[in-house]
């Protein structure tokens, strides 16, 4: 049998949540947005800073799988690892974060929108100005599937929590008209 602290917070007989007191939830969103500017932080050094060790790498792809395929056809599998499994960590925290940070994003197809929208224009700033650096279409697929796993993961579950709805006055009370006449 579940406990009361481990089952969903309820109204009626209705499933929607009640919202958390207001300053937990300014806490929660608070958290959220300096772990998201921590991130953009990291992101940029990450990805807008010269890589000289792959300026010899360095081509703009407009074709998705062509990178993937290189990578993949590299004699080190660590190295292919790193290159695909770095790219989707970098969209894992977009999959978490947006949707708690901005709740007008919520939805799987908004953060996936907006994480690549983000993601083709940290690819643009990398092809246009950082040395060792290109555009790679298959960047910006890796990440968004990466958000697409931080979301499904976690994402979804915080932004219900931080940003349930009050259940309407009178809903439950409501009861359909047997005719109308």
């Amino acid at each position: 049998m579940a406990s009361a602290a481990s089952r969903p917070r309820t109204v009626g007989s209705g499933s929607e949540r009640r919202p958390l007191p207001l300053p937990v939830r300014l806490l929660a969103m608070l958290c959220a947005f300096t772990f998201m500017v921590a991130f953009a932080v990291v992101l940029a050094r990450l990805t807008l800073q010269p890589s000289p060790a792959s300026e010899a790498l360095t081509h703009t792809n407009l074709r998705p799988g062509d990178s993937l395929k290189a990578y993949l056809d590299q004699p080190e599998l660590r190295d292919a690892f790193r290159q695909i499994g770095g790219n989707i960590l970098l969209g894992v925290p977009f999959g978490i974060l947006v949707p708690v940070v901005a709740p007008r994003t919520r939805g799987i197809l908004r953060v996936l929108l907006m994480t690549a929208i983000v993601m083709l224009l940290v690819e643009f700033a990398q092809g246009a100005l950082v040395t060792g650096r290109a555009f790679d279409i298959d960047d910006v697929i890796l990440n968004t599937s990466g958000a697409l796993i931080g979301y499904l993961l976690l994402g979804r579950r915080l932004s219900r929590a931080v940003h349930a709805r009050r259940p309407r006055r009178g809903r439950a009370e409501r009861k359909p008209s047997a005719e109308k006449a």
